[in-house]
């Protein structure tokens, strides 16, 4: 078959050319590529004799010679030095092959081939470095044709693969790698071959020559070109990488394991409570060290017995703290429900037994981490299912006391566990365990001090606006547990706080029951937004009436005799009422911070003044009249008005401080406020400060001290406008409120508030009378308040669906956090309150919002 093949070939590589002689012996033909390769142009070699034109002198008879007997019809072939130009020196050798051939008259005539010899040197050395290469290669070296099939593969190829190298020729990837692995070497191998674009280091895995161990190879792909540079094939180097991934991973699994140890020093036993020392250890574990874990502990270590948990044989109860798993959301059958029950899985909080028999029950027993395979089936056991194939029982030693269980677990296609992975179990579970030893003990002492820390101390930190507080609360003694005395800080709308300090007469259980009564009325009444001596007030009556007798009737209440007995009163009846009374009789200082004003309203009812302090200046006890101590009643209670400096302290204190049988109260008070002139630290030091300067340790009465200095609001926090009674107010306070937010970066809220603020002014207009105040506060929250001149109170109903009107105060309570109105001097305030944008949850959508109204 005849075919057009493009340029470039063997002949290329050889350098072949060719020239023709005469009848004459001169040269009447010279072919292009004689012009290339010799270095002369046709014009100056045809004509000539080629003896004389390109032998050397000395060699030119012999040329004669031969040259004569070619032309009598001899082939000739030889090596014959040419130079490339007339009259130059021997650069070049030539084998020359010469064919006797006639021209058209019948004349004998010659053909000449001519070849480089260098050229042919030159293909034999760098044949031979090839196959020394492709021979000798310590790494797979293969051939691919464009059909993607091999042309040729080394013995180090043959080899690693099974079979003689000439039994791979023809083949393709399929034939020698998995079927997967095989695609994947197809497309790579199609895309160099169209691209050009070599591929360096893919990884390949399959099982030479039927091995049962499967193997690693990195391969590297080019493509071959031929002389005019067309593809004629891919080269592949394969090198097997099996020991050096195994010894990647091995180093790998090293620094896993180090940083595991790390991380586990770093977060385990930041906690003192059980649970949470259980969740972090698999936190840690899974799914770094294994794909599922669980920590089981002895029920008697969790219920606070004090003998040793567990039994000798390992088969107490145990109850399951914490699980974690990255395959399952559900923990897997690893033990009996019941004892001698069928497998069943152990859910959180469960408490169960390990059957004495059982690989987790030895490892209690013996206090040694045991390693259990896996099965096929759960036919084989009630241990482990199907999808587990190692797991490592690992017992928590603390102490040289075993208190509890766990388990690391590694699901199918993990590595099984190894004599490292153990130690690395072990060590964890250890370092729980002491944690947790820890815990438990810790747990038990502070169950003991729960009744009196939960029985005295507000909820949670106190927080205010514009103020940093910081309490301390001291029984009088340990016996008491319980007293009378407490302290309270309440957030009151528009950012005002409430501070509460008061002391009930009388110790133990009874005073600590009506002080709980009393601190949960001033709470109430405080969030009616009442003044302070209205608060007192009311207070005073809850107190009366807490005191009277069984008949609902108050000793307090009745007008007292000379005797100060009630009249008309029975003996009896008077001591025991009289009784009573005292208990519920109480002291207590009520205070209102404004931190826009940094204006602070107190009420006094028989209590010990509180105590200001100015930057630089001495402790000053405030002039707030004292007033009679709750549950006289027959007094009206008054109040005072202090503007704070910022910076300033205040100091709120029950008489246990400064009252001793040692010292008169006069001394006791002055030894306070020279502790509290030195308190320039911050607040908590300072609270510690005055406690070690005074004499708190005789035990004579509780102590409560509350500690607050004033940090007032910036004026960049605080929006303040009055508007005018009309209509084109609502837009202008609209207009207002985006603004303020938008320069506050609260863009978010601007919708709601918006909206709201609308809804205000609305009803201010609509419903009340005189000039409106609108004022945005920003702290924690963003409060708005709306003023105006009207006494009547907003109330909130529930709008028919045919009704027009009546639901704004309803999405005033969708879309807030809270909302409310209170009293003024001259009018009321309506105010609502929103949470600033925290980035996670989403605000309440408007829209949304006046939907849910229909």
């Amino acid at each position: 078959m005849w075919q057009s093949s493009r340029p470039g070939s063997i002949y290329d590589y050889i350098r072949v050319a060719s020239f023709s002689l005469g009848p004459d012996g001169r040269i009447d033909q010279w072919s292009e590529r004689a012009a290339q390769m010799l270095g002369i142009p046709a014009r100056y070699a045809l004509g000539k004799d080629p003896v004389e034109a390109f032998v050397p002198s000395e060699l030119r008879d012999t040329g004669h010679r031969k040259v004569s007997e070619i032309l009598d019809g001899r082939e000739w072939t030889g090596l014959v030095p040419y130079r490339r130009e007339a009259d130059g020196a021997t650069d070049g050798l030539a084998e020359i092959y010469v064919m006797p051939s006639r021209n058209e008259d019948g004349e004998r005539a010659a053909v000449c081939l001519v070849v480089d010899v260098r050229a042919l040197r030159g293909i034999e050395t760098d044949l031979a470095a090839s196959q020394a290469v492709f021979g000798q290669s310590p790494m797979g070296f293969t051939l691919f044709g464009t059909d993607l099939k091999l042309l040729r593969v080394n013995e180090r190829f043959a080899t690693v693969f099974g079979g003689p190298a000439s039994k791979y020729r023809g083949c393709g990837p399929h034939d020698f790698l998995p079927h997967s692995e095989a695609e994947r070497m197809t497309a790579a191998l199609r895309r160099v071959l169209d691209t050009g674009e070599p591929v360096a280091e893919m990884q390949l895995v399959g099982l030479p020559g039927g091995e049962g161990d499967r193997h690693r190879w990195s391969v590297s792909l080019y493509r071959l070109h031929g002389a005019s540079g067309r593809p004629i094939g891919v080269a592949a180097l394969a090198a097997d990488v099996t020991g050096r991934r195994r010894a990647e991973r091995e180093a790998a699994n090293a620094r896993r394991n180090l940083a595991l140890l790390n991380e586990a020093g770093a977060r385990i036993g930041n906690s003192l409570d059980l649970e949470t020392t259980a969740r972090t250890l698999l936190d840690v574990a899974v799914p770094q060290f294994c794909d599922l874990a669980s920590v089981d502990l002895y029920q008697g270590l969790l219920a606070g017995d004090e003998a040793p948990p567990g039994m000798s044989d390992g088969s107490a109860e145990l109850r399951r703290v914490a699980f974690a798993s990255a395959v399952s959301d559900a923990p897997l059958a690893t033990a009996p429900a019941v004892p001698g029950g069928p497998p069943g899985p152990v859910a959180v909080g469960a408490v169960h037994r390990y059957p004495f028999n059982s690989p987790c029950a030895g490892a209690l027993r013996t206090g040694h981490a045991q390693i259990i395979p896996g099965r096929e089936s759960d036919d084989g056991g009630p241990e482990f299912g199907a999808v587990v194939h190692s797991t490592l029982a690992v017992p928590m030693v603390a102490r040289d006391t075993v208190v509890g269980l766990v388990q690391f677990s590694r699901t199918k296609g993990s590595e099984p566990f190894g004599e490292r992975d153990t130690a690395l179990a072990v060590e964890l579970a250890a370092r729980a365990a002491v944690c947790i030893d820890n815990a438990r003990l810790y747990r038990r002492e502070h169950e003991r001090a729960l009744i009196l820390q939960r029985s005295l101390l507000p909820p949670g930190d106190p927080e205010a606006a514009g103020l940093d507080i910081a309490c301390r609360y001291l029984p009088g003694t340990t016996a008491t547990e319980v007293g009378g005395d407490w302290f309270d800080v309440i957030e009151l709308p528009g950012h005002r706080t409430a501070l509460v300090v008061g002391d009930v007469m009388g110790r133990g259980l009874r005073a600590a029951v009506a002080m709980g009564e009393l601190r949960t009325a001033v709470r109430t009444l405080a969030l009616l937004d009442l003044e302070p001596a209205e608060v007192l007030s009311a207070l005073d009556e809850i107190a009366r009436g807490l005191g009277g007798d069984g008949d609902g009737r108050s000793t307090a209440r009745g007008a007292r005799g000379r005797s100060g007995a009630p009249e008309g009163a029975e003996p009896g009846r008077s001591a025991r009422t009289a009784d009573l009374s005292e208990v519920y009789l109480a002291t207590c200082v009520y205070a209102v911070y404004d931190p826009i004003t940094r204006r602070c309203t107190f009420a006094n009812a028989g209590h010990l003044p509180p105590v200001l302090v100015e930057d630089g200046e001495d402790a000053l006890l405030l002039d707030v009249p004292p007033g009679m101590p709750l549950g006289v009643g027959g007094e009206p209670f008054e109040e005072i008005e202090v503007e704070l400096p910022d910076g300033a302290l205040l100091a709120l204190y029950t008489d246990g401080l400064v009252e001793s049988r040692d010292h008169p109260l006069d001394e006791g008070l002055q030894a306070f406020r020279r502790a509290l002139s030195g308190a320039d630290r911050p607040l908590e030091d300072a609270c510690d400060q005055v406690l070690s300067a005074m004499d708190t340790s005789h035990g004579e009465d509780d102590i409560a001290l509350l500690m607050a200095r004033v940090r007032g609001l910036p004026k960049d926090a605080v929006g303040d406008w009055n508007l005018a009674p009309e209509p084109r107010s609502v837009a202008r306070a609209r207009e207002l409120a985006r603004d303020q937010l938008t320069d506050w970066g609260l863009q978010g809220l601007v919708d709601t508030t918006e909206l709201l603020v609308s809804e205000l002014v609305t009803n201010a207009l609509r419903h009340g009378h005189g000039e409106i105040r609108l004022r945005l506060l920003l702290d924690r929250t963003l409060v708005c308040e709306v003023w105006d001149a009207d006494l009547a109170q907003p109330r909130r109903r529930r709008a028919r669906d045919t009704d027009e009107g009546g639901r704004g105060l309803q999405l005033v309570g969708l879309l807030s956090e809270g909302w409310g109105s209170r009293r003024t001097p001259r009018g009321k305030t309506v105010w609502f309150e929103l949470a600033l944008p925290d980035g996670e949850s989403p605000a309440v959508d408007p829209a949304e919002a006046l939907l849910s109204l229909f």
